[in-house]
């Protein structure tokens, strides 16, 4: 992992709707790094991942990729959406679908080259889909339909890899399966900026905890996060509530 944040956020101020969605976001992810970014529903998570995707535009503050204006580098920034806001009545195969992942980088009216089928293909094995890659995607469970966003998101072949939920509603074998490829990740130096609700499981495979409503509440590595007062203002939560004791912050 070295020094240089492949995202970096400064001073983030986003309106939606006029009120502030964020208001002073501070926030940094290097090569290496898994970064759980945690809160409550309306705290501003996928307003975050939307902003540094380029699909809403910040009140104040700056954006950064590979230290450049985030506009200039955002085809190394790889996106799995939530599974429902994916068209999945779409008459698409899987193969097709993960292709649309290089958009980007193919055009939308060119042909796809033998680079674009090579990521494919690769995707679509680092989430064992290649059997199932002429199988229309309305066709998919849940845990199929999540591998498909994610390989979509690598066959960009991306430099940092914005996740949000990822594992909501999966079967087991596919939570296992994508918890062990974003390590696997972490170790080929991509940075990973995930929003879950599933505490435990973002304590154990994060290496940072970023505490998000509206501002930065706390940033740390999971260990380091055992003040009781921090969990209470980031999700508004009573001293005795369950959410706390699951995370061995309060016994």
């Amino acid at each position: 992992m070295t020094d240089t944040p492949i995202l970096d956020v400064r001073s983030l101020a986003v309106e939606l709707g006029g009120r502030l969605a964020l208001n002073g976001v501070d926030l940094t992810v290097r090569t290496g790094e898994l970064v759980g970014l945690i809160g409550p529903n309306g705290a501003g998570k996928t307003t975050l991942l939307r902003t540094v995707l380029g699909l809403l535009t910040p009140h104040s503050g700056v954006v950064h990729l590979q230290g450049q204006p985030a506009d200039r580098a955002r085809g190394t920034v790889g996106y799995v959406p939530q599974r429902h806001e994916f068209a999945w009545d779409f008459p698409l195969s899987v193969e097709k679908a993960v292709l649309t992942g290089r958009t980007h980088t193919i055009g939308w009216l060119r042909r796809p080259h033998a680079t674009d089928r090579e990521a494919v293909h690769d995707a679509l094995e680092r989430v064992a889909m290649t059997d199932l890659r002429h199988r229309p995607i309305g066709e998919l469970s849940g845990g199929q339909r999540q591998r498909v966003l994610v390989a979509r998101a690598l066959a960009l072949r991306p430099r940092l890899l914005l996740l949000d939920e990822p594992f909501t509603g999966l079967d087991v074998p596919t939570q296992e399966l994508l918890t062990a490829l974003f390590r696997q990740l972490r170790r080929e130096d991509k940075a990973l900026l995930m929003t879950t609700h599933d505490l435990p499981a973002a304590a154990d495979m994060a290496g940072r905890l970023c505490l998000l409503n509206q501002t930065v509440i706390a940033d740390g590595p999971p260990d380091t996060l055992r003040d009781p007062a921090v969990w209470l203002r980031a999700f508004g939560v009573t001293r005795s509530d369950q959410l706390l004791t699951s995370l061995g912050v309060t016994r």
